[in-house]
């Protein structure tokens, strides 16, 4: 496994990030560096995304427009979301169901060292009301 340098922008998109509620998008984390004085282009901001999304230190889950959002990671372990496509409100999934079948499915097809992905959303009780 390669380290990963600790840069500038990368702080920068960690930083920011660490401080936004539920899940947002690059574009829109890129706009809050910029106010917040920033100066890191929307291409850096993707790019560490990416290397923090495979290094396990970001969430990130699809709307179903096919639109990446991103959150600082706050478990550790293999964990699941249930997103709100509207705000971006998260909450963690504990689904020890899933896991047993994905387990289970593995073992049926012969495979070993599964992972996999779940991704829930809908739309959180705050904004049905609204």
């Amino acid at each position: 496994m390669t380290s990963t340098r600790n840069t500038a922008q990368r702080r920068e998109v960690i930083g920011v990030l660490s401080g936004v509620q539920g899940f947002v998008s690059a574009q829109d984390l890129h706009a809050l560096i910029v106010k917040d004085g920033g100066q890191i282009s929307l291409a850096t901001v993707y790019t560490q995304l990416k290397k923090l999304t495979e290094g396990g230190e970001v969430d990130v889950v699809m709307t179903d427009r096919g639109e990446a959002l991103y959150r600082r990671c706050v478990v550790d372990v293999h964990h699941h979301h249930l997103a709100c496509r509207s705000c971006g409100t998260a909450v963690e999934v504990d689904a020890p169901e899933l896991e047993s079948w994905a387990h289970d499915i593995g073992e049926k097809y012969g495979f070993g060292d599964l992972r996999h992905v779940l991704e829930l959303n809908g739309i959180c009780s705050t904004c049905q009301s609204n």
